[in-house]
């Protein structure tokens, strides 16, 4: 029998989820992390999510580059499943943080057009070793 998540486990699936589209891709990135990589089979039942759904946000978390994969080779005949493994936190915060900027020089920029002011581009100080 499994057990139940933790809050601790909520609170980061929650904060996981500012930067991911849906719950459920935030569960299935948090596992990952905690698990270090894991087969689909074992992120259905670690995750409780329908199968269907996990094998369909893998493929969208893969190809939005949320997730990589590896192939694993097995000895028994038939396809060979991949281990899925989360990119690091640190890269999913670098790419909200370029989406923040782009959208605050958006409204920069009109403000600028709207009142004639000159217009300022707005960057994200990043610190040595931080994001």
């Amino acid at each position: 029998m499994s057990r139940p998540r933790s809050p601790i486990d909520k609170n980061i699936e929650t904060a996981v989820h500012e930067l991911l589209d849906s719950r459920a891709e935030s569960r299935i990135y948090v596992y990952l992390l905690r698990k270090n990589g894991a087969r689909s089979d074992e992120i259905i039942s670690g995750t409780k999510l329908h199968p269907s759904t996990v094998r369909e946000l893998l493929s969208k978390m893969y190809a939005q580059k949320v997730v990589y994969r590896q192939k694993i080779k097995t000895p028994s005949i038939g396809k060979n499943p991949y281990l899925y493994c989360a990119v690091s936190p640190l890269v999913l915060l670098r790419r909200r943080v370029k989406i923040i900027e782009s959208r605050l020089n958006k409204i920069a920029s009109l403000a600028a057009e709207t009142n004639g002011t000159k217009y300022v581009q707005i960057t994200m100080d990043h610190q040595e070793g931080g994001l």
